[in-house]
């Protein structure tokens, strides 16, 4: 069994048969985001003594993006719905327990959604935290410094991780712009306040405490 920054990767079949499906339908750029970001998730749920789910979490990681990919992306559905429905078909086949899929379809589906999984359970909390924490760099002070360096070592980001993971987003997404549609609030905001400025992804990407 793996183990990375004390965190064991998951070793059942199930996993395996997950890590390999990732491996050879998505790019390599998104199959170690995906690593990084179960094993962030983690160690955040680790650090706050939360009691989870490992292979769930795990299973919610190495999916959360698969509804980039084309073979996953449906013209009218959200990239994150794509990955759930992917996942939770999977999950199914596997013959796994309804209320164990609609905690990984949920994951996934809110993990672009700020503010609303950290309310939940927490392997819906912890997987928006690794994604928020490798893309974003969102709880950077909160993991190790060392345990930081062991991640990018087993999983490396690249030398222009931010810029790559924006363009991948876009080719994910480019064919379905329709599907963007916000959070409805910050569109009031806009119309009723002429100083409101929208938050922006891609600058608190660009702009985070990852090196690259």
């Amino acid at each position: 069994m793996t183990t990375i920054a004390g965190i064991q990767i998951p070793d059942s079949q199930l996993a395996r048969e997950v890590t390999d499906l990732v491996r050879d339908t998505e790019t390599d750029l998104l199959f170690h985001h995906s690593r990084r970001v179960f094993l962030f998730g983690a160690l955040t749920g680790k650090k706050q003594q939360r009691v989870f789910d490992a292979e769930l979490l795990y299973v919610a990681a190495m999916f959360h993006d698969m509804g980039l990919m084309p073979a996953h992306s449906r013209p009218d559905k959200r990239f994150e719905v794509d990955g759930a429905n992917t996942a939770a078909d999977f999950l199914r086949r596997h013959g796994i327990a309804e209320n164990a899929i609609d905690l990984v379809w949920t994951s996934i589906a809110l993990h672009t959604t700020p503010g609303i999984p950290e309310f939940m359970k927490p392997e819906v909390a912890l997987l928006t935290a690794g994604v928020e924490m490798d893309v974003m760099g969102l709880g950077f002070p909160k993991v190790d410094e060392g345990d930081r360096a062991l991640i990018v070592e087993a999983h490396p980001r690249g030398t222009q991780f931010k810029q790559d993971i924006i363009e991948a987003f876009y080719q994910g997404i480019r064919h379905k712009p329709e599907t963007t549609f916000g959070n409805v609030k910050a569109d009031v905001m806009a119309l009723k306040d002429p100083h409101f400025h929208r938050g922006n992804f891609c600058n608190i990407i660009l702009g985070s405490a990852w090196p690259s």
